[in-house]
């Protein structure tokens, strides 16, 4: 009986994609070289030669290079699809799912744009925005989860860092959806928060929901990561896979 409502539990549960680009630069006119998501267990990795030169900062950043028409990561031949192969993959992994929420860090101003720009390219846009819920940025939702308690910043690295206490190879789009989903788990959003900062495409220029500002909390004596770790129950399986990434 117990497993039998489980398994309803579960299913009645939205599924959530974590979804990260990597591109050839910041602006709005650069390319995706790499589209990763995660969602639990399943995962989803592609790259892209770009049609623009890599910016020699987002190079240095990433470790992207294109030489003679193909695409290195660290110096290591990668294996690359076209623009069009990756966003049907994407889709068809997000139609797996059953129209799942997209969660991203910074997806609202960066990565939704850019994604957005290149369903419209290629008319995968329909296709694209039939096979979602919508859309969630993390950037501002940590922002408003967190105020108050004296972040020197809020980029997803130094949140899984404050949050999780560990470190990991950020600015690899796959490693970049393992630790946001990880950070996800431990922030636990109410649905109302969630339905708060939840987007579309259409809706994505529109100026997010603020948030009141509250004054800066005095810091407590040990770090905000083990005060997340005795609010949150963090399985030893699950702990043992945050120290991995």
């Amino acid at each position: 009986m117990q497993t039998s409502e489980s398994h309803r539990a579960d299913k009645s549960q939205q599924s959530l994609v974590f979804f990260d680009l990597e591109t050839t630069g910041l602006g709005q006119s650069c390319e995706i070289v790499q589209l990763a998501a995660v969602s639990g267990g399943h995962s989803l990795n592609l790259y892209i030669i770009p049609r623009c030169q890599m910016q020699r900062r987002a190079s240095k950043v990433t470790g992207f290079r294109v030489r003679r028409r193909r695409l290195y990561l660290h110096r290591q031949l990668v294996l690359t699809n076209s623009l069009r192969e990756v966003l049907v993959s994407f889709i068809a992994f997000l139609q797996m799912l059953g129209r799942p929420l997209v969660i991203g860090h910074n997806i609202r101003r960066f990565d939704g744009p850019l994604l957005a720009r290149a369903l419209n390219e290629l008319d995968l846009r329909a296709e694209f925005e039939s096979s979602v819920s919508g859309c969630v940025d993390t950037l501002p939702l940590a922002r408003e989860m967190l105020k108050g308690q004296c972040l020197r910043s809020f980029r997803q690295e130094n949140l899984v860092r404050e949050l999780l206490g560990v470190n990991y190879k950020a600015h690899d789009a796959l490693e970049d959806v393992r630790a946001l989903q990880a950070l996800y788990g431990v922030l636990q959003p109410t649905p109302e928060l969630i339905c708060k900062h939840k987007f579309t495409l259409d809706t994505m220029e529109n100026k997010p929901a603020s948030s009141s500002k509250v004054p800066c909390k005095i810091p407590e004596q040990r770090p905000l990561w083990e005060h997340f770790r005795h609010t949150v129950t963090v399985t030893e399986s699950k702990a043992e896979e945050l120290h991995e990434l």
